[in-house]
């Protein structure tokens, strides 16, 4: 088996573009989404455009359910713009997503982690805002219960592989399409790739054991940016700009 694993592309469609391209330069046929597809001040419409045409499993992220379980004036500057400008059936094909599956009875899927959408899994954030590798213990406990040898998870836009001591491998592909962001939960802190490159991996099963392949795609992150400034959003511009936020 030999698959795609696509994640937080937050709006940004060409960036989605440029994975899609190489994921089909690369001989791969078979694509997985977990999440996080629609939320942030880009271009939502263009994006689910794309995600709807494709034939691709997919789970919703955090993002994309804020998009649905709350009222526009509850949203948050990221989804407000997002929601607007979707259309009622665009709304209802995510909806139908679910929030986990299991891909072809080997691979587990999700956000962030099996029961809740907003946890980071493979990383820790420290009070003083240091976001680090989790410990092994931690991440392990998140995977009781899972029996597939292979599990996919996204969310922090962290590009991550860890082998559980089980020999189980957990994978964070990182972002398509937002290579830095800030947020205050559990405490401050700054998520930042360190280059523009839209990000995504390869997975194949050989001899019964997963391989991982990270793939950084060059694209028109410039455009991005400058739309990330025309929506009053400098620092996610600095980010699409140069994988940093400040």
């Amino acid at each position: 088996m030999r698959f795609a694993a696509i994640a937080d592309v937050h709006g940004n469609y060409l960036a989605l573009e440029a994975v899609l391209a190489d994921i089909r330069a690369q001989g791969v046929t078979d694509i997985v989404n977990l999440g996080d597809m629609l939320g942030g001040p880009l271009d939502a419409r263009r994006t689910i455009e794309i995600v709807m045409k494709l034939d691709a499993v997919h789970v919703l992220g955090n993002h994309d359910r804020y998009l649905l379980d709350r009222p526009p004036e509850k949203m948050g500057s990221w989804d407000r713009p997002a929601h607007a400008a979707l259309n009622a059936a665009q709304l209802d094909w995510l909806r139908a997503q679910p929030m986990t599956r299991v891909f072809r009875d080997q691979v587990f899927l999700c956000h962030a982690t099996p029961e809740d959408d907003e946890i980071y899994w493979l990383d820790t954030v420290h009070p003083d805002g240091t976001v680090a590798l989790s410990p092994l213990d931690r991440i392990e406990q998140f995977a009781q219960g899972i029996t597939q040898s292979l599990i996919l998870c996204a969310h922090t836009h962290l590009a991550r592989a860890v082998r559980l001591r089980d020999g189980r491998l957990i994978v964070n592909p990182g972002s398509v399409g937002s290579p830095g962001y800030r947020d205050v939960h559990p405490f401050p802190h700054l998520v930042e790739a360190g280059t523009p490159h839209a990000r995504y991996a390869i997975l194949e099963c050989v001899d019964a054991a997963w391989q991982v392949t990270f793939r950084n795609v060059g694209y028109d992150h410039e455009a991005m940016a400058a739309l990330a400034r025309r929506n009053n959003q400098p620092e996610l511009a600095n980010a699409l700009a140069t994988g940093w936020i400040k």
